[in-house]
């Protein structure tokens, strides 16, 4: 029996992108049960373990059992590898139609360090967009030489991948936070992604994106960085901003030179002009001058005092512990803006729209907005500021008020 459930297919509104979540092994079944709990709305789920008793206890509909026991891989990479080429086509078969996939998994398992390679392959060579979002273990566990071993063979095969090392859990949270808690929030990374991009192809919006500009910036090879800022009240698109470019649970990875740069800001009918610059000025301060920067908005009547910002960074580098990760001061926005004068060659004023038929190529950003003043302003001025995409059109600069028109 290979299917676990029972399996449906959900209705679809002509011309939307259709987004899918496939979590492996033990890990990645419990990120996605977390995500059907949190009712995301727009897109699909499914799990593939080789343990049957988990599939049986998962709220997900679509359940794949991958190999003929049913009982594990027994922490066997390789064990998971064959049995997710044993039964491929079961999972191309869920994947048929599909635009875009998440791929989560814990690595360092048997499962799901041996079947998500197999899995992304099949997916890209569908031409389905593909981008992963796994765990690595605590320190302690002893299991992070075959997590790092899946991680490389995993980033082979992905468009882009997020890591979510479980040792950033205690020094984020601390040692007296819930441990089941902890686990939740290191399941909200994939929460706020899967959310964030459904919302931004399938909600109506001021401005909208298309799931081409999504394609251009998600299929940048190599590491990504996503965050999720919500606040509320005074300044809240500022603070939001903030929060998003600056995620402490993920791998340590420099945004400088990332090569795209996705922002999506959900809000109510109140969000204002005012606003919608403060959340550009965030992106502009800590984007490289020659990133790909998509920016859109969704609507939700629910939010009326709250906004989200989601940010995705594409394209990124490792780097050591410590460098790059920005620190969580309270800015100065009136020396932000003061230095931004100082290091623009050009004004503002003469800054004018590309041309359609000129669709800008770029590449995308530095630590957040929340790093000291000098990893704000670079130490040489830059001749070009970064360039925004609006509905799949470049729009001037960032920092110039034309990218609203």
């Amino acid at each position: 029996m290979k299917f676990v459930g029972k399996e449906t297919t959900p209705a679809r509104t002509p011309g939307m992108p259709v987004i899918k979540v496939i979590g492996l092994g033990g890990g990645g079944g419990n990120a996605v049960d977390y995500m059907v709990r949190s009712d995301v709305k727009g897109v699909d789920f499914m799990c593939a373990n080789t343990d049957v008793q988990a599939l049986n206890n998962s709220p997900v509909e679509t359940c794949i059992q991958l190999g003929a026991g049913g009982l594990g891989a027994g922490a066997d990479p390789e064990r998971g590898k064959q049995a997710a080429k044993d039964d491929i086509d079961l999972i191309k078969e869920q994947l048929k139609d599909t635009d875009m996939v998440f791929i989560t998994a814990g690595m360092g398992g048997g499962t799901g360090t041996g079947s998500a390679p197999v899995v992304a392959q099949a997916a890209r060579e569908m031409g389905i967009l593909t981008v992963g979002v796994v765990s690595k273990p605590f320190s302690f566990e002893r299991r992070n030489k075959i997590a790092d071993a899946g991680l490389e063979e995993l980033q082979e095969q992905v468009d882009s991948l997020i890591v979510v090392p479980n040792d950033k859990l205690l020094k984020v949270l601390g040692r007296d936070f819930v441990l089941a808690k902890a686990f939740d929030y290191a399941n909200e990374v994939l929460h706020g992604a899967v959310q964030g991009i459904s919302e931004l192809v399938t909600r109506p919006g001021m401005i909208n994106v298309d799931f081409e500009d999504l394609r251009t910036v998600m299929g940048e090879r190599g590491m990504a960085m996503m965050g999720v800022g919500h606040a509320t009240g005074e300044e809240r698109a500022l603070k939001a901003a903030q929060k998003a470019i600056a995620n402490p649970l993920l791998e340590d990875i420099s945004v400088a030179g990332a090569k795209g740069l996705l922002v999506n800001i959900t809000c109510g009918v109140d969000f204002t002009l005012g606003e919608f610059n403060e959340v550009g000025d965030v992106i502009d301060e800590v984007a490289d001058a020659d990133a790909r920067v998509i920016i859109g908005t969704s609507f939700d009547d629910t939010m009326t005092d709250e906004i989200r910002v989601t940010v995705v960074a594409t394209g990124l580098e490792l780097v050591a512990e410590g460098k790059g990760r920005p620190q969580l001061v309270k800015p100065n926005l009136q020396a932000v803006q003061a230095n931004k004068t100082e290091t623009e060659v050009a004004p503002k004023a003469d800054v004018s729209p590309e041309p359609k038929s000129e669709p800008v190529v770029t590449q995308a950003a530095p630590s957040a907005v929340e790093t000291t003043q000098a990893e704000l302003i670079p130490s040489e001025p830059e001749q070009i500021r970064p360039k925004m995409v609006v509905n799949g059109e470049p729009v001037g600069t960032m920092s110039d008020s034309s990218y609203l028109d």
